[in-house]
């Protein structure tokens, strides 16, 4: 029986079953990741709608420790950093052992990553100015790329393609993620207090300390990690960038007479978790806006910060990406190689325009729970679903294309420099 696609980055020898397999399965989290978005956006919109913002709003968590917080910013701020945990999980092993380690096989995507952030930020900006709205300070929310639901779609669009386009785009969303939490953690942080943020660099240095010791026990790491994540939130950065640091303290080697390095086991335990419930939860509570009451879809579609956030996502991101590659494999000795073609990388470039769930908390961190907010956590809703619509599309008009090109003769090891440029082939389907 052939084991589901898994939507992370890290692979494990550990077999799955039952439920942990459904959530490994890109297809499956994607689709429940979906289902939660909807059903918040038409609660949001109904005659109840009421009761909906009553329990985003419902205020819960300790005073004296200043955690008493509406239950949409725990979704936010505490159960993503379990997300982002994964993530920093991930970075790690891409960085020691995966597709990261060398420079030579990464540069290409790592650069068409930065580039696909340039690009929609650029884009928005330049709707804003032209606007006159004076709302630049969203510029970062098209700028993030969802991997669950990229790579589910590539999974589904683009077979008999190269599967080197999937690793492509595994390779440009790490860094992507790398950049979004950097985005976040400098331009997303009004004030920083130092005792608290240094105490929570402390307990990540335990934590590592721990782990690179092979303990790997929950009642102490557990802990440890709720203590580093109530500091940083303290500390007035955002607190998911501890999940992120937890997450590469990690060892990414297998030591002494273990079977698989210890980010793999977590990565194991944990992500079943993250995809199954983190994230549809955060977006239940991050896509519930009341378009009934803002004057209708085409109003708020039409607020410039909407507009900037739309053409960012479906108009930035295939320009940075895709533009930015074409350009440097034609002045560069930069390639794409292992059978992937230029033409091959314009639905990848467009599906990267699917944001959702790092976009969705950006616009949050920008506008809050303002008019602004509404609009812009709208315009990324209907962004990524026109990127996924556009994308898919071109993958299947490409995958029916016979005619192959240069690429598809060319595979030079690491993806570097490569040698004259070959006449275009003719390949059967694939």
């Amino acid at each position: 029986v052939t084991q589901p696609r898994e939507h992370h980055h890290v692979r494990t020898s550990r077999p799955r079953r039952g439920l942990a397999a459904r959530l490994q399965d890109e297809r499956s989290s994607g689709l429940l990741l979906l289902v939660a978005a909807v059903l918040a956006l038409v609660w949001a919109n109904s005659p109840w709608r009421e009761s909906y913002f009553a329990l985003a709003g419902t205020v819960v968590g300790p005073s004296g420790l200043h955690l008493d917080l509406p239950v949409s910013a725990w979704a936010a701020d505490g159960l993503l950093a379990v997300f982002f945990f994964v993530v920093g999980l991930e970075l790690k092993t891409e960085f020691v052992t995966g597709s990261l380690r060398r420079l030579s096989a990464a540069l290409l995507p790592m650069l068409a990553a930065v580039l696909g952030m340039i690009g929609p930020a650029v884009l928005y900006t330049l709707v804003q100015l032209g606007a006159g709205s004076g709302a630049t300070a969203g510029w970062a929310i098209p700028t993030a790329t969802d991997i669950a639901f990229a790579l589910a779609l590539l999974g589904i669009f683009g077979r008999g393609l190269p599967p080197a386009l999937r690793v492509f785009l595994m390779t440009l969303a790490v860094v992507d993620d790398l950049l979004a939490i950097t985005v976040i953690a400098v331009f997303y942080t009004e004030e920083i207090h130092l005792l608290p943020l240094l105490g929570a660099l402390a307990v990540v240095g335990l934590f590592a300390v721990l782990v690179r010791r092979r303990v790997g026990a929950w009642w102490v790491l557990v802990p440890l990690a709720v203590l580093a994540w109530g500091l940083m939130h303290a500390s007035g950065v955002h607190a998911t960038v501890a999940g992120v640091l937890l997450g590469l303290s990690v060892p990414a080697r297998a030591g002494r007479g273990e079977r698989e390095a210890m980010t793999h086991r977590f990565v194991a335990r944990v992500q079943p978790w993250s995809a199954g419930l983190v994230l549809p939860v955060f977006a239940f509570f991050a896509a519930g806006v009341a378009v009934v009451d803002s004057g209708g879809l085409g109003e708020v579609l039409a607020d410039p910060v909407a507009l900037g956030v739309m053409a960012g996502l479906v108009l930035g991101k295939p320009l940075g990406i895709w533009g930015g590659v074409a350009v440097l494999v034609r002045t560069t000795r930069l390639r794409l190689g292992n059978g992937v073609d230029l033409a091959d990388l314009l639905g990848v470039a467009m599906l990267a325009g699917i944001g959702f769930t790092v976009s969705l908390l950006i616009a949050d961190l920008s506008f809050g729970g303002t008019g602004l907010g509404s609009s812009a956590k709208l315009a990324v809703i209907v962004g990524s679903v026109l990127s996924a619509v556009l994308g898919g599309l071109t993958l299947r008009l490409r995958a029916r294309v016979r005619v192959r090109g240069a690429g598809a003769r060319r595979a030079p090891a690491g993806g570097g420099a490569a040698g004259p440029r070959p006449e275009r082939v003719r390949a059967g389907r694939r």
